[in-house]
């Protein structure tokens, strides 16, 4: 929250739990504030160590002499400041942003290798454009040090007694690396409105012909998978020209599972493809009385002061393991029409903790919300869910 009061003093306040993010520069002419470091770096030329954080619960107030002081308002809560921001949304080129998501590629590329049954002579590398190439580079890395120690075994194992041809023939092995897709830049598919998704999706991407021979696994990774509609609409069938034995689509990001509520428009859980592969495996597994029970408790809570409300939403997604819902979310997503296998691998809680350790807000993937409000927003959208209101929960 920011403003100006008319005799000239100024304020910026940041909420206690430091959901969203500030970071602020001064110097005798000027004091300027932004959600984004990198924004405060370029504009005004100066180095990283230079733009400071606003602490959680604090104010900088700006008097009208020119003193400027950061103060605490608010006494501080557990700090939950929000990781799908790292993840989508601030720019790559901030000094940690940049590392988080090199790490976010690095912790999943286990996955991948398990998906790929460790066959990387045969699979080509690749990446959804543009947001997640910095994870990529990550996932690459890893492939790479991963090569590395195959290829000082194999030395190893065949000791002085090596030829140069055998030599080579090892060191010549590498991650096969590809610009596969290719994204028209002018079109950003997650902030478009839900009308004209559809009609949009299917021209957003085109391919390299001729990246993939026949028969490979192809990985591409990208940032993150909310809707899962540009998938199904366009890159899946347009990947699918290139004759992939496998297509493995890897997210940076952990399953989104539930609403945000705190400036990222994320406001209906029917729209999440984690919800509708669950909701499918619910139904498969003849356990849509457990949906009816979740919609009793959120009715029954709609009056409770917002501090005591529980998120039973959490409740949905219990019977089921993560990759579970992976696998139906592939199964959801894949056309009729598809030839190569689909196989959809998310990010872990535990690793996207351990690559951006000073923003621990998760709560669009676990349910955890920071603020009572949070447990009211996701209960309402699953009222909304139920009685089939296609209305925003906030």
């Amino acid at each position: 929250m920011a403003g100006m009061f008319g005799h000239g003093d100024s304020f910026v306040l940041r909420d206690p739990s430091g959901i969203r993010p500030a970071y602020y520069f001064k110097n005798d002419e000027v004091v300027v504030v932004a959600s984004e470091r990198a924004a405060i770096q370029t504009v005004f030329n100066v180095v990283y160590e230079d733009v400071q954080e606003l602490e959680p619960g604090n104010a900088l107030i700006i008097k009208k002499n020119g003193r400027v002081n950061s103060t605490e308002i608010l006494e501080p809560r557990e700090r939950k400041a929000c990781s799908f921001e790292r993840i989508y949304f601030s720019r790559g080129s901030d000094k940690e942003i940049y590392q988080e998501r090199k790490e976010l590629g690095k912790l999943i590329f286990p996955q991948i290798l398990s998906a790929i049954d460790g066959d990387i002579k045969n699979t080509v590398f690749s990446y959804i454009p543009n947001t997640a190439e910095t994870s990529y580079l990550g996932m690459i890395r890893e492939a790479q040090n991963y090569l590395n120690k195959k290829k000082e075994e194999q030395i190893l194992k065949l000791g002085s007694n090596i030829t140069r041809e055998e030599l080579n023939k090892i060191l010549d092995v590498r991650p096969r690396i590809e610009k596969v897709a290719i994204k028209d830049a002018k079109l950003r598919t997650f902030i478009t409105q839900d009308s004209s998704r559809d009609d949009l999706v299917a021209h957003v991407y085109d391919i390299s012909y001729g990246s993939v021979n026949k028969n490979d696994n192809l990985v591409i990774i990208d940032d993150s998978i909310v809707r899962g509609t540009t998938l199904k609409k366009s890159i899946l069938r347009i990947l699918d020209r290139l004759s992939p034995k496998k297509i493995i689509v890897v997210s940076s990001a952990p399953q989104i599972r539930y609403p945000d509520c705190y400036g990222i428009d994320m406001a209906k859980l029917e729209d999440f493809i984690a919800f509708k592969a669950t909701l499918e495996l619910h139904k498969e597994h003849n356990s849509m009385q457990l949906v009816d029970e979740i919609y009793q408790k959120c009715i029954h809570q709609v009056q409770t002061p917002d501090k005591d409300v529980i998120n039973y939403v959490k409740d949905f997604y219990q019977p089921f393991s993560a990759d579970q819902i992976s696998k139906k979310i592939g199964d959801l997503l894949s056309p009729a029409d598809i030839k190569a296998e689909v196989q959809i691998i998310y990010q872990t809680i535990e690793s996207l903790h351990q690559a951006c350790p000073k923003n621990l807000g998760d709560w669009y993937f676990t349910g955890d919300y920071p603020t009572p409000g949070g447990n009211k927003v996701v209960n309402r959208a699953f009222i909304n869910f139920y009685e089939g209101k296609n209305v925003r929960a906030y």
